[in-house]
């Protein structure tokens, strides 16, 4: 081989591994750059849920669970309750709950059910041992009594709990970018001052956290049914749009949002377990509903639930957690509050 085409072919090489040498140091750089992202990620999440972190006083794991759960391999429920801000600072814990979602989440199938509890459902309540509107449970007994009456009414064990206020929902729906979703009507609502100044335009938009919000909680335009629904699908849509690669760094300014108005009884790891689900893309996400019809009495608005209804949302979630359909380890109190589901209710709270 001649001197020339040996330094030719050496140059050559030389140039091959540069190029590679560069490109090793950059794909290096950039694994450091979000391993440090995640691991910076990771522990804003983890002193947020810190902070969060609140267990239920005087309440141990669910009668129904002979051993507590593992989020990771384990079927198990959370109940997602709302609440109203500006109620919080005026009753404390005392305040009732604007929304009652449960989730029941099945690792094994990646699935979830979402189940909208209509808040004017008038139901046995534990903590007062008589029926009233489910909304009023929180009031009565805070979480613990809005659990207890959920568990009841349900029949399953309800293994976590997730108490958030507006202003958080609306700070996550903005963090995100907005959620796209299908607006049902047009209608001009009140905003968090009371004024009319939300204006919700028929058809698919992307809306920011105050419109959200405003179209999960009004309940004038239609019923306690189709809130539910409208709540389920905006729901679906922060999933969807939190899972998506996009929103991958966004995620710390979501945390920022919860921060301080978020409270659950889930450690961090049992909440990291969850990831699980957003893996490979959006989890397959079920609704739920129950049915039941408005009554009118001279004590107030309430509704009330259809019996089979409610029966075959319970055998539902009872199969979606695996649990025993036929019997029941909660409570025996169930004959009781169904035979007595169409008495006249007492004077509202």
């Amino acid at each position: 081989m001649k001197r020339r085409d040996f330094k030719k072919r050496q140059k050559k090489s030389s140039k091959k591994r540069l190029f590679l040498k560069v490109g090793l140091l950059l794909t290096l750089s950039v694994f450091f750059v979000v391993a440090a992202f995640a691991a910076s990620l990771q522990q804003k999440a983890a002193d947020a849920v810190d902070r969060a972190y609140e267990a239920v006083p005087d309440r141990s794991k669910p009668e129904a669970r002979e051993v507590a759960v593992e989020p990771a391999h384990d079927n198990v429920s959370i109940l997602l309750i709302g609440v109203d801000d500006s109620d919080i600072r005026s009753q404390g814990d005392s305040s009732r709950s604007d929304a009652l979602l449960v989730a029941t989440l099945n690792p094994t199938e990646k699935s979830v059910k979402l189940l909208s509890i209509p808040r004017d459902a008038y139901v046995y309540i534990p903590e007062i041992r008589k029926q009233d509107k489910i909304t009023h449970a929180h009031a009565y007994g805070g979480t613990k009594a809005a659990i207890d009456t959920v568990e009841e009414m349900l029949d399953i064990p309800i293994d976590y709990y997730v108490k958030m206020n507006f202003n958080a929902f609306i700070e996550v729906v903005d963090a995100l970018g907005g959620i796209e979703v299908e607006v049902p009507y047009d209608r001009l609502e009140k905003d968090e001052n009371d004024k009319n100044a939300i204006q919700l335009v028929k058809g698919i938009h992307r809306l920011d956290g105050r419109h959200a919000l405003a179209l999960a909680r009004t309940r004038k335009q239609d019923s306690d049914l189709m809130r539910g629904e409208r709540q389920q699908m905006i729901i679906q849509a922060m999933i969807k749009e939190a899972t998506s690669v996009k929103s991958i760094t966004k995620y710390g300014d979501v945390i920022d949002a919860l921060g301080d108005n978020m409270k659950t009884d889930m450690t961090f790891k049992e909440m990291m377990s969850f990831l699980e689900y957003a893996k490979g893309g959006m989890p397959d996400v079920q609704n739920v509903n129950i049915e039941g019809y408005d009554d009118w009495t001279p004590y107030g608005y309430y509704f009330r639930l259809d019996e089979k209804s409610l029966e075959d949302v319970k055998f539902q979630l009872k199969s979606h957690l695996e649990l025993d359909s036929d019997t029941s380890k909660l409570t025996d109190s169930t004959t009781t509050v169904i035979e007595s589901a169409n008495r006249a209710p007492e004077n509202e709270y």
